[in-house]
């Protein structure tokens, strides 16, 4: 088995983690991390708009998007 190599980001999140001493610290700390990218989430998603990469018309198209991966060969369970 390949060792891992981590990089900054995740051995600073690693250093991190010897604070966290109950369930509750963690599950805060994961709610801080999920609303930090949810924000650059919306940060892009904002810029596509004033950029016109994203439009009414595009965002109307998504209600009938269908790109499911076909699973061929797999056997019905």
């Amino acid at each position: 088995m390949a060792a891992t190599v981590f990089n900054q980001a995740q051995l600073e999140l690693l250093d991190m983690m010897q604070w966290v001493k109950s369930p509750e610290v963690l599950a805060e700390l994961k709610q801080v991390i999920s609303d930090f990218f949810a924000k650059k989430g919306q940060e892009e998603l904002d810029a596509m708009w004033e950029r016109g990469e994203i439009t009414e018309e595009k965002l109307k198209s998504f209600e009938t998007l269908h790109e499911r991966t076909p699973y061929r060969g797999l056997r019905n369970l």
